[in-house]
């Protein structure tokens, strides 16, 4: 803990505001934030709850509460970590929890953590009592420009990938940097996979700059998480329930989430961000079988993945596992598997249908 509180003190104390349709994002240190202001003024009088999981319990709950006294008197909730608790089994036991604290209204919820504990923090508040509020605190690099950040809300279904789940945004979200240096390495280059796909279906320039990323030290930067953020806010401002545009942030999980539902059923789980890197490169070369994306740029793409990604292996009968996911995935439609193809990097196109056979062929 000490070693994350020297972090912060020594960066650049500057908060960069961006924001979203109903809320602001502040990325800085949360020191320098307007979460204090959050805490004194609009909820004052409000109970809080504090959402973390074991990770973020051990690395990241005693810096909140040191740092900030209105948390004194937090109730804190321990959700069990990884994808495969994110479910509605303990969904169930928070509610009942936050039921046994006397959790109102008006009351406020803050989860502390990543892609999960957003996902799932987000949903329970948004149905307990028809809403409660809350902010994001993301911990992780995909949390911080992707998962906390568009208002979805969501947990499993089985294997099924965030198939329950309602759109509520949160009522702001501070994005804090140095909390990236309290997890794994591998698991920051995990969440730079959503980075590298904010690149590839919109923004040319900023896939050349970070392609050749390789040294982890490159990640930790502010301005790359904000370049991240605004390619995604630029795409969901103008579609934020996913009628159109926004689908496009998809590209690489109709394949990706798939790869990720089926092997959440074995001994060796991938992590959502390296399953989307897969889906990437996977998607990527569906289009240049079709000869819609040029042979040199599906090749820069290629090595990129290979680069930063290990290979998954997946036997016929896991093969038929993810065609059967990709089949129930949310962005069907007439019958039909559907998602995203890339023309070049920085322009792709949403609802093109899959075929099972192109599909198979390709895993």
């Amino acid at each position: 803990m000490l070693s994350l509180f020297l972090f912060q003190i020594s960066l650049n104390r500057m908060i960069k505001t961006l924001s979203a349709t109903n809320y602001s994002i502040e990325i800085g240190p949360l020191t320098e934030s307007s979460f204090q202001d959050l805490l004194t003024n609009k909820y004052a009088h409000s109970r809080k709850v504090i959402m973390v999981d074991e990770n973020t319990h051990d690395n990241c709950l005693e810096f909140l509460l040191t740092a900030f006294d209105d948390l004194t008197d937090a109730e804190v909730i321990l959700l069990p970590a990884g994808e495969e608790n994110k479910v509605m089994e303990v969904c169930f036991q928070v509610w009942n929890a936050l039921s046994d604290y006397g959790i109102g209204r008006n009351d406020l919820v803050i989860n502390l953590g990543g892609g999960v504990v957003t996902d799932m923090g987000g949903f329970i508040a948004a149905v307990f009592k028809r809403g409660v509020d809350f902010v994001n605190i993301p911990t992780s690099l995909l949390g911080m420009v992707d998962a906390s950040i568009g208002g979805k809300t969501g947990i499993d279904l089985g294997a099924f990938k965030n198939q329950l789940g309602v759109f509520k945004d949160p009522v702001a979200i501070f994005i804090d940097p140095s909390f990236l240096h309290s997890l794994p390495e591998n698991e920051v280059w995990n969440g730079f996979a959503e980075i590298l796909k904010h690149s590839l279906i919109a923004d040319s320039s900023l896939w050349a700059k970070i392609k050749n990323y390789r040294n982890i030290d490159d990640l930790y930067t502010a301005d790359l998480i904000e370049a991240g953020i605004s390619i995604k806010l630029k795409t969901l401002l103008n579609d934020p329930f996913e009628k159109g545009e926004r689908k496009l942030l998809n590209f690489g999980h109709t394949i990706g989430h798939a790869i990720e539902g089926c092997m959440l059923e074995t001994d060796s789980p991938v992590s959502h961000g390296h399953a989307v890197a897969i889906g990437l490169l996977l998607e990527s070369q569906l289009s240049n079988n079709r000869g819609i994306l040029s042979n040199e740029e599906f090749k820069e793409i290629e090595e990129t993945i290979k680069a930063l990604y290990s290979p998954i292996e997946l036997d016929e009968e896991q093969i038929a596992i993810v065609l059967e996911l990709m089949k129930n995935d949310k962005k069907n439609s007439e019958g039909k598997i559907k998602g995203i193809l890339i023309h070049s990097i920085g322009h792709c196109t949403f609802d093109e249908v899959f075929e099972e056979e192109e599909i198979r062929k390709i895993l």
